[in-house]
Formats: C-alpha cells, sequence, structure tokens
C-alpha cells in the first residue's frame, strides 16, 4: 500500500509518498481500506514534533479515516469485514490501509460518503465533547466561537446552534463570516478589521458571552477573556495561532470564571464507553439534519503536503480531505 510518511521533523514539504507494508491489526484493533482521511491542525504539529504525543519515525500523519474494514483483530465483536466506518486515530491516516482501535469507530450512515465521514469525527467530536463534557453549554446561553471559519470552530458553531445557544462568530475575512452565517451563526466579528472587546461588548449588551470556544490563542485569547460573562467558561482548544498565550491569573477570579482544558485524545484513551456515546450522537446530530461537515476541497494522497500547508497557512474554510485511492 502507499502512505505519505513523515520520516524526519519539519514543515510538511518533508512528507514523502512511498510503498510500506500493510499493517496487520492487533487485538482490539480493526484493519480499514481507507477511502477518505479528514485533515486538521494537529496533523501539522505532530510532524514537526509539536503535538503532546509523538509516534516513532517514520509515520504517517492523520487523525480521521473513513472507509471499509479490511481485518479485525482478536476480540473485535462490534464490527466485521465488509463494514463501511468512520472512527478516529492519532496518526496513520494519510494512507491506503491505517489501524483503528475497534472502539473508535461507528458505523457510517446511509447516505453519507467516505469525504463527508472523514470531515467529521476529530472536529466534530473535539467540539461536542468541548460543549457538553466541559463548557457544560446550555440552551439560551451565549457561545463565543474565535476561529470560526476553521474545522473545529465550524463545528462548534453548527453544535452551538444544535444545543440551542446564541453564537457569535469570530473570524479574520468577510468571506469567512459569511461562511459562518450560511452555518447559522447568529452574529459575527471581524477580529481583523473590528476591535474585538468593543463588539463583543455590543452584541451582548456588556454582559459577556457564557462560553468562549478558543482553538486560535495568541493575542485574541485574552481580549476574549477580559470580555467573559460572569461565571464564564473559556475552553482552551488549541493554538492556531502559533503562540501560547499567558493569562493574568486575576481575571478569571475577577470573573469568577473557568479556564477549561479540551483535549480529545486523552478524553478518547480515558473513557471509550463515553467516546462511543458521543460517536453515536454525533451521528444523530447529521441524520437529523442539524450539522452537516463542509469539505471545500479533496486532495490526492501525493498532495498531502499541499492540504497540510493550507491548514498552517488557515486559508481554509470547513474541512479538507486527503482521497488516498484516487
Amino acid at each position: 500500500m502507499k502512505a505519505a510518511l513523515c520520516k524526519e521533523w519539519g514543515p510538511p514539504e518533508g512528507l514523502r509518498v512511498e510503498d510500506v507494508a500493510s499493517p496487520t491489526p492487533g487485538p482490539g484493533e480493526v484493519l480499514v481500506e481507507v477511502h477518505a482521511a479528514g485533515v486538521n491542525f494537529p496533523d501539522t504539529l505532530i510532524i514537526q514534533k509539536k503535538y503532546q504525543f509523538q509516534p516513532e519515525l517514520p509515520f504517517s500523519p492523520g487523525g480521521e479515516v473513513a472507509g471499509i474494514i479490511k481485518a479485525v483483530g482478536d476480540g473485535v465483536t462490534r464490527c466485521q469485514v465488509g463494514d463501511r466506518i468512520v472512527g478516529g486515530a492519532t496518526w496513520g491516516g494519510f494512507a491506503q490501509e491505517a489501524i483503528i482501535k475497534a472502539d473508535r469507530i461507528v458505523p457510517i450512515p446511509d447516505g453519507m460518503n467516505f469525504a463527508t465521514a472523514s470531515a467529521y469525527v476529530l472536529a466534530y467530536g473535539t467540539s461536542l465533547h468541548a460543549l457538553k463534557d466541559r463548557a457544560l453549554l446550555r440552551a439560551g446561553e451565549t457561545l463565543l466561537v474565535l476561529g470560526a471559519a476553521g474545522g473545529v470552530g465550524m463545528a462548534a458553531v453548527e453544535i452551538g446552534k444544535a444545543m440551542r445557544a446564541r453564537v457569535i462568530a469570530a473570524a479574520s475575512s468577510e468571506d469567512k463570516l459569511a461562511f459562518c452565517r450560511s452555518k447559522g451563526a447568529d452574529d459575527t466579528i471581524n477580529y481583523a478589521s473590528e476591535d474585538l472587546r468593543e463588539r463583543i461588548k455590543t452584541l451582548t449588551g456588556g454582559a459577556g458571552p457564557d462560553v468562549i470556544y478558543d482553538p486560535v490563542g495568541g493575542s485574541y485569547t485574552e481580549a476574549a477573556f477580559r470580555s467573559i460573562g460572569w461565571g464564564g467558561r473559556h475552553l482552551v482548544v488549541g493554538f492556531a495561532d502559533g503562540q501560547v498565550p499567558k493569562l493574568p491569573l486575576n481575571l478569571p477570579l475577577l470573573k469568577g470564571a473557568s479556564i477549561v482544558g479540551v483535549f480529545l485524545g486523552a478524553f478518547l484513551r480515558r473513557d471509550p464507553e463515553t467516546t462511543r456515546e458521543h460517536l453515536r450522537d454525533l451521528i444523530a446530530l447529521y441524520e437529523s439534519g442539524q450539522v452537516k461537515p463542509t469539505v471545500v476541497e479533496t486532495y490526492r494522497l501525493e498532495d498531502t503536503s499541499l492540504a497540510l500547508r493550507a491548514i498552517m497557512e488557515r486559508r481554509v474554510k470547513g474541512k479538507i480531505v486527503i482521497l488516498p485511492r484516487e
């Protein structure tokens, strides 16, 4: 089979597509014939040795895949060879075959193609875990989403609306904000041309958002947190800006607010039963029409580096996908 390999730490341009041996599933694992693999910001970090977990070299990045089960390991009873599935792993997805733990997969519903399925699990799973488990978002609350046009940001907009929150989407250009509005955002902020704090104050009548979903970091974090409402929850999802912010600890004290970490990878390992419940919830949300991932572009396996570069430079609205068999 072919795989996009990271053989040395560095930028996406260092990836090489090569023929490698097919992997063998171990106990509790399945071998998936990969038809589509979603591209996410952590994929750009792991190849640079900047992610929380690092595989041994060489390896293939890619954390969410959709395809057909080709083989199952010992003890696997929830699925069988030939099933159409979508699932998540930490790496290994940018290849024609991949190993995934059986407790991290769910069947693909009728009517969902492989590309759409592969754009769903990681981004929407992160946002569901963040808003449901970590923020305890309630109907009627105000949710501010930073980086709202990106993969996890857009997922947060849609899931926030499905949870009946008022959603304010913040992004860096008018075309991105138009995309957010098409996905249901109630209000928008262009933080490239508007003062973030002043616009939040105007939109919330001075009360501030109840929940802030922050996959961006950098200078936007403190500006947003200074605007948070009393008892608010600031979700630390990632640092697409490239800078890990430092917050004065008197700020959460003055607002009675919480800084809440969101680490989907650790959650998947620590709570497999809730993970399966969330995957079922995601499929139900899709089938009900409340959320629908937007795949804006697909790439061949040979163009994996181009896909990762687009993510790194924050040029993507919605989701992009690798099709390793085309």
